[in-house]
């Protein structure tokens, strides 16, 4: 019974935005605001999947990975490419550490 209630808050919570607003576009201020919230999000995910553990942090080989998928993102390579060398990167980090 729980579970159905939370799903079914979620989903009114979920749906509130667009009912309420009904196709209008939003203010300009809360426009940008509803914008920056989806890459901040990301990287406070990556930053803390990548860092974290527990209630410690730890420096490994992800962080190592990260950063090679940073720089191919920087030096404008494709997204799977990225993925790609970052794993590479992580694996061969745990192998030789």
């Amino acid at each position: 019974m729980a579970v159905i209630l939370v799903g079914a808050a979620a989903m009114l919570l979920k749906a509130a935005g667009p009912v309420a607003l009904g196709g209008r576009d939003l203010p300009g201020r809360a426009g940008w605001l509803v914008g920056a919230v989806a890459p901040a999000l990301l990287g406070a995910l990556v930053v803390t999947n990548t860092v974290g553990d527990g209630q410690s942090l730890v420096l490994d080989a992800r962080v190592l990975g990260v950063g090679a998928a940073a720089v191919c993102i920087a030096l404008r390579a494709p997204l799977l490419g990225a993925v790609v060398v970052a794993a590479g990167v992580t694996a061969l980090a745990r192998a030789v550490g």
